[in-house]
């Protein structure tokens, strides 16, 4: 035997023959069955609840110092020992080395980090047995639940969508501590910046444990100033108006504007930009936004930093046409501006989007429209070259809906102004998307592009967000007609998730009750057409205007179709049953004369073209709507009713700087026309008074039998009203929600039956006064006071108005 045999030999039997030397530690293994552990760092926060010890990750597998490399063997088997609910092969399998693999240090290594990267496990040992591989596992505890203590803020159910962790999930320290992390993140984003969360483990048998999260939610950081700097052509206190974030103050208990939000500051950068680009600051920048927070931690300074620039004017303004089939005279129509305006970045914004628009009108699907713009500091002006040319052929592939948990897709798809195969066009993305959110179902919604199979093609990704569609409301207040009142009602919007609208609705009040149930289809059988019911109950005491009470019960049903945007029609049939009873003594005779019940059968349509920017708050544009009624297919009474009427927005914003500023013209005129014999019954007519023409009570205007005891009012047949309204902002913090009128009420009133002691004059009366509403947390309250400028002796005014609601 040669003497580097016996050399070899000398130094290779301790390791083999060894218990110790077996179990030596190789690249990541520890000696003695020392454990391997991963994540070394700080201790992380996670206790055990009941006296149990802290969990904590496991260091990082660390190498010891490296012994002498393995001896030359194979791999003959792999016992695994210690494992409980996984499989002893799905831990070989982790395996880098394998039965009938050769022993290497390095595989040997790089199978112990793959076991805890699984995160599967707590604890791993790796260790050589002679020619066999010993894997010994401590698993990590599955969750049973996952519970939340010390909150009130915010509910389970929203931290519990925080986290990540479930129940049957494994446990890990790390995975504990990452949903602590998220749960502080949603605290501070509502402003609770001193919240803590602490989480702990609770063991259970076979190897379980409860996760609670102990919740401190601390109090709010409320914004306690906010500071510009750079701003020389506007006052701090115009700027405050701008943005969305406020300062705290008594006047905001329901209000979450003045709590510390970073995405709002950004949110407010851009409010801040695009409000100096309205006002000509072509080159305006804002540099930053910057939150410190207060010495005790209670709330946050917030400044602004702004570059303004010089402001600037409109110089040469033009447009230009590459299309084959539009030309540039047919598109600058468009243009609203002129040379000498002021410069205004969103109006440039504004005419190249309705540029565009008007030339897909007249046959160009593909156009882009790039407003060229060239400084002049010297001058300060801005020349503007409105580029029209053919743009990208690009048509949409495919329209995913995504987010709509409980809607069904195609109550969103119906609302799309695109469908798949259709030309690209922004326009009709736009509005597709604010139809979708005019229908109340979601909080959100957007519709992204994304490039398709083709470069020619495009993906819209269509996302909402859920919101509740349900309510049950109870409301009560006072009103200047009903009294004292008292609302309850049941409604879901969107019922079953398919878009149709059902409700119950009743009203108890002093002069006024009435019961309705109602359910509209506003797509009825997936098509062009609003089908619905009504079925009502109504109780009037109109004992105080025209001497009598009014009992009307029946149903309607009604249809409705959209020609298109802008132009839409309804008809409608109703079958109602009248009773006129409990006549005051000493009522006027004709008042006399309608008592007893009466059924009415009526036809009706109303055509609207709609062309205002908003119908819940319309600040420009324009309404148009043709009421026609007509009675007498059946029924005890047979007229013809007519009626018009229009309103028109001018908005201030550009001349006043605030888009508050609203003139309002709104008209109305309406006729009614008996035929076939029979006179119209006194509940069909038209009267004049209390909300068409403030300064007068309701039925306070128009014909009155003088001569009886209770001067009674009649109503008539022709009515025609005339507002002019200024809206306008009060110097109060627009959150509250208030905002002032003023208001010139014109209207005549004429057609009533002829008579000893009849007074009926068609000429004019007219009101004037001034008005606040409060969009307040309990309803809308509005005042009036007004004033009868020109009126008759015998009508009845009223300075006063007020009326109150609220649902919650």
């Amino acid at each position: 035997m040669s003497r580097a045999f016996l050399l070899a030999a000398t130094c290779l039997v301790p390791v083999v023959t060894s218990p110790d030397a077996a179990a030596q530690p190789q690249a990541g293994q520890r000696r003695d069955g020392a454990r391997a552990e991963a994540g070394r760092g700080a201790e992380p926060r996670v206790r055990l609840a009941q006296a149990s010890r802290p969990i904590a990750p496991r260091p990082a597998a660390r190498p010891a110092a490296r012994a002498s490399r393995f001896a030359p063997g194979t791999v003959q088997a792999i016992d695994v020992q210690g494992n409980q609910r996984i499989e002893a092969e799905t831990i070989r399998s982790y395996m880098l080395l394998q039965p009938g693999d050769a022993f290497e240090e390095d595989r040997l290594d790089r199978s112990l980090r793959t076991l805890y990267a699984t995160g599967l496990f707590r604890d791993v040992r790796v260790s050589r047995q002679g020619e066999r591989i010993l894997v010994q596992v401590e698993e990590n505890p599955i969750v049973s639940r996952v519970a939340f203590e010390g909150n009130s803020k915010l509910s389970d159910d929203v931290l519990r969508n925080a986290v990540q962790l479930r129940a049957r999930s494994v446990f890990t320290p790390q995975a504990a501590q990452a949903d602590r992390s998220r749960v502080l993140d949603l605290y501070a984003s509502r402003g609770r910046l001193s919240a803590t969360v602490e989480p702990k483990i609770i063991r259970l048998d076979q190897n379980r444990v409860d996760v609670v999260f102990e919740v401190n939610e601390g109090e709010v950081a409320l914004v306690s100033r906010i500071n510009f700097v750079g701003n020389r052509s506007y006052s701090d206190s115009r700027l405050k108006e701008i943005v969305a974030t406020r300062e705290a103050a008594w006047y905001r208990p329901f209000s979450s504007s003045d709590t510390y939000d970073p995405e709002r500051l950004n949110f407010d950068r851009e409010l801040l930009r695009r409000f100096y680009l309205r006002q000509g600051f072509a080159d305006v920048n804002v540099t930053a936004s910057t939150a410190e927070l207060t010495p005790d931690r209670t709330g946050f300074f917030v400044t602004y930093v702004v570059e303004e620039g010089r402001r600037y004017r409109f110089g040469k303004v033009e447009t230009t046409s590459s299309l084959r089939n539009v030309t540039a005279d047919q598109l600058r129509p468009e243009v609203t501006i002129s040379s000498g305006d002021q410069y205004d970045g969103e109006a440039v914004e504004r005419i190249a989007e309705t540029m565009s628009d008007r030339a897909n009108a007249l046959g160009a699907p593909f156009v882009e429209v790039t407003p060229r713009i060239v400084r002049n500091a010297e001058a300060g002006t801005v020349d503007i070259t409105f580029e029209v040319k053919e743009g990208n052929r690009l048509y949409v592939e495919r329209i995913d809906v995504t987010g709509n948990v409980r809607t069904q897709d195609r109550v969103i798809r119906r609302e799309l102004r695109l469908a798949e195969g259709d030309a690209f066009n922004a326009a009709q993305v736009r509005r597709s998307r604010q139809r979708i959110r005019d229908l109340g179902y979601f909080s959100d919604a957007t519709i992204n592009t994304s490039p398709g199979s083709a470069p020619d093609r495009v993906i819209l990704g269509t996302n909402v967000t859920e919101r509740a569609t349900g309510e049950v409301s109870l409301g009560g207040g006072y009103s200047t007609d009903a009294g004292a009142l008292a609302d309850v009602g049941l409604r879901e919007r969107n019922l079953l998730g398919t878009g149709v609208d059902a409700r119950i609705n009743g009203v108890l009040a002093q002069r006024r009750s009435q019961l309705d149930l109602s359910v509209t289809d506003p797509s009825f059988l997936d098509r062009n057409l609003a089908v619905g019911a009504d079925v009502f109950y109504i109780n009037r005491d109109l004992t105080s205007y025209s001497g009598y009470r009014e009992r009307r019960y029946g149903f309607a049903l009604r249809a409705g179709y959209e020609y298109n945007e802008f132009l839409r029609q309804s008809f409608s049939y109703t079958l109602s049953q009248r009773n006129i009873y409990d006549i005051v003594a000493g009522a006027s005779r004709y008042i006399q004369e309608q008592r007893g019940e009466t059924l009415l059968s009526q036809v009706g349509q109303t055509l609207t073209y709609d062309r205002r920017d908003s119908r819940l708050d319309p600040r420009t544009g324009y309404l148009i709507r043709l009421g026609t009624d007509v009675a007498g297919l059946g029924g005890d009474v047979s007229y013809v009713r007519g009626r018009v009427d229009g309103a028109y927005y001018i908005p201030f914003e550009r001349l006043l700087g605030d888009p508050n500023y609203v003139l309002a013209l709104l008209g109305s005129v309406g006729y009614l026309a008996p035929f076939g014999g029979k006179d119209e019954r006194i509940v069909d007519r038209f009267f004049l008074g209390g909300e068409n023409l403030r300064g007068f009570r309701t039925a306070g205007a128009g014909p009155r039998d003088v001569a009886s005891v209770s001067r009674d009012s009649l109503g008539g047949r022709f009515l025609y009203t005339q507002t002019t309204e200024f809206r306008f902002p009060l110097p109060i913090p627009d959150e509250i929600g208030i905002t002032g009128r003023a208001f010139v009420d014109v209207g005549g009133l004429s057609g009533s039956s002829s008579g000893v002691g009849v007074v009926d004059e068609s000429s004019p009366r007219v009101g004037a006064g001034v008005g606040v509403s409060w969009r307040s947390p309990f309803g809308l309250i509005n005042l009036d006071f007004g004033k009868a400028v020109v009126k008759k002796s015998y009508d009845e005014t009223q300075i006063f108005r007020f009326g109150f609601g609220t649902r919650f």
